[in-house]
């Protein structure tokens, strides 16, 4: 018989490998995609059976990606958008988790139902009138309605709303009695505090915004202000079936952005959900 402890490190070792081969089934199809994009031939013939290492190897797809400016001219008006709506999705969080979780006036708690009740709503049921209210507006083909709408953003409020009452409320008080309101309060004391889930709001947003497709494709239809997800689209659409290898470049490039950020921020998610490691209430 095995003792508990020898039980619980096979338990262990099981479960590690049982991860490890989820793991590498869900990364394999990116692998794949990075090697189609490498492969010289594939804009020929589609290489058969799928391998993970090219066999003529070439950076030959990506030259013909960047031969014009149409993938750059893509990357910057997502970088742009991205970028624009990143300040503004986590600027109104914070602002509104810290309302929320410090802030006292009335009728807050309905308010904040009414805030989780709209996290229910799906974009389809939004997407005709925030099209209207666009066209009204005069901002149709333009880089206003991919910005604009990341005010709203329910889930930030209520994740930095959950940060912020893990703060001690000792620190507000300290400010009060030397004369601080609450706007100084706020941008002087706790956003210093907010580094794990500002980069928590920043990463959802930034991947929230370089992914979107339906959206844009709604209210752009000017080629130059294309996203990298719509150029990807169309090309795709008129190339894919014969260009797979210059294909698998645009969606190696497309993931790219969104790689580098997270695996730059990936240590303050864990952070974030854990407590500041102030002591006192």
């Amino acid at each position: 018989m095995l003792s508990l402890q020898n039980r619980r490190k096979a338990m262990d070792g099981v479960i590690i490998v049982l991860l490890a081969v989820i793991g590498c089934t869900m990364i394999y199809p990116f692998i794949w995609m990075i090697s189609v994009s490498l492969e010289r031939t594939a804009n020929v013939a589609m290489p058969f059976p799928p391998r993970l290492i090219p066999e003529n190897f070439a950076w030959f797809n990506y030259r013909l990606v960047f031969e014009n400016n149409a993938l750059l001219l893509a990357y910057w008006n997502s970088i742009v958008i991205a970028f624009f709506s990143v300040l503004l999705s986590v600027g109104s969080a914070l602002l509104g988790g810290y309302a929320f979780s410090r802030g006292s006036f009335k009728g807050k708690r309905l308010l904040f139902f009414v805030v989780l009740a709209t996290m229910m709503i799906p974009f389809e049921a939004k997407l005709i009138p925030m099209f209207t209210m666009f066209n009204d507006l005069g901002l149709i083909n333009t880089k206003y309605p991919l910005i604009l709408p990341s005010v709203i953003n329910a889930l930030g409020l209520v994740l930095a709303k959950q940060y912020f009452d893990q703060l001690p409320e000792g620190l507000r008080e300290s400010a009060k009695m030397d004369g601080a309101g609450e706007f100084k309060t706020f941008f002087y004391i706790f956003v210093p505090l907010t580094g794990p889930i500002t980069a928590t709001l920043a990463i959802l947003a930034f991947q929230d915004s370089w992914n979107s497709f339906l959206w844009p494709l709604v209210v752009i239809n000017d080629q130059h202000l294309k996203t990298v997800p719509l150029f990807l689209s169309s090309f795709s659409a008129e190339n894919g079936g014969r260009l797979a290898g210059v294909t698998m470049a645009l969606a190696t490039m497309s993931i790219l952005p969104i790689l580098l950020v997270f695996l730059f921020f990936q240590k303050y998610i864990i952070r974030s959900v854990a407590l500041s490691g102030l002591k006192g209430e």
